[in-house]
């Protein structure tokens, strides 16, 4: 068990150090991720209208969004919001992590348990999900910059945007580059978050320490978990190449995975 020091302040104001442990580490097999898919989906159907209500919520608020950009001009905001997608999907999937955390205690889940559990150590989620709400506006403003270096500052129409950007040269180069800049934001918050999210809700501890274990999971496992996130990206891709109603499906899946992930790589002692 690692230890790392936190500097708090007493009520007298007094400079105090805490220490605090990082779980230990295991080590799993490549092969892992499916079997996470595999578990995942028995709480799929072990809850089934619970996780299609959370994912459909989630596909009515994706419509709400591309309809509010178009109907404002911004439509051009679509594209690197959709890929920001995966930055903010840890945070949103709280409450499908609180549906396997039941299950794991021989519990039925609800929808208000769902919806409820960002409740649950909610300062520390919060201030999460404060980090990644930046990191996609970080990557927002960052995938506009490149756009404009690429087709100047004049937002296109709809129709002129789709052919500008996949049916030209100019277009495809602008995708490669967009997506390898995209690609790092993502490893990145993907290292901070695959295992703190679910620590957060599953334990009274900080976001310093899950962010600790998270990285040092991911970097101990790391050819286990690229190839988990390459199924991530790939099922996340899925449902949105199916006009967003994919996702009623993906999340919920990709949520309780991840939290089986969570609960073989970190271990409880």
């Amino acid at each position: 068990m690692t230890y790392a020091n936190h500097r708090d302040t007493d009520p007298d104001h007094t400079s105090v150090t805490k220490v605090f442990a990082i779980p230990h580490i295991r080590r799993v097999g490549l092969d892992r991720p499916w079997v996470w898919l595999s578990e995942g989906w028995n709480d799929f159907s072990r809850a089934p209208v619970v996780s299609l209500s959370y994912g459909l919520a989630l596909v009515a608020v994706s419509y709400m969004l591309v309809l509010g950009l178009s109907s404002i001009g911004l439509f051009y905001l679509v594209l690197p919001l959709v890929a920001g997608f995966m930055l903010m999907g840890p945070i949103v999937a709280v409450g499908l992590y609180e549906v396997s955390r039941l299950h794991s205690l021989g519990r039925e889940a609800r929808l208000s348990d769902a919806f409820g559990a960002f409740s649950r150590n909610a300062g520390q989620i919060s201030a999460i999900g404060l980090v990644l709400m930046l990191m996609l506006l970080f990557w927002v403003r960052v995938a506009l910059l490149v756009f404009a270096l690429f087709f100047s500052y004049q937002p296109p129409t709809l129709e002129g945007f789709v052919n500008t950007v996949f049916f030209t040269e100019q277009g495809l180069i602008f995708l490669v580059v967009g997506s390898a800049i995209g690609a790092v934001i993502a490893t990145v918050v993907f290292a901070v978050t695959a295992l703190s999210i679910p620590m957060l809700l599953d334990r009274d501890t900080d976001l310093f320490t899950a962010v600790a274990t998270s990285v040092r999971g991911v970097m101990e496992n790391w050819q286990t978990m690229l190839g988990w996130a390459g199924l991530i990206v790939l099922f996340t891709a899925a449902g949105l190449a199916t006009a967003f109603i994919g996702l009623a499906l993906a999340l919920p899946l990709i949520g309780y995975a991840s939290w089986y992930a969570y609960k073989e790589i970190v271990s409880n002692e």
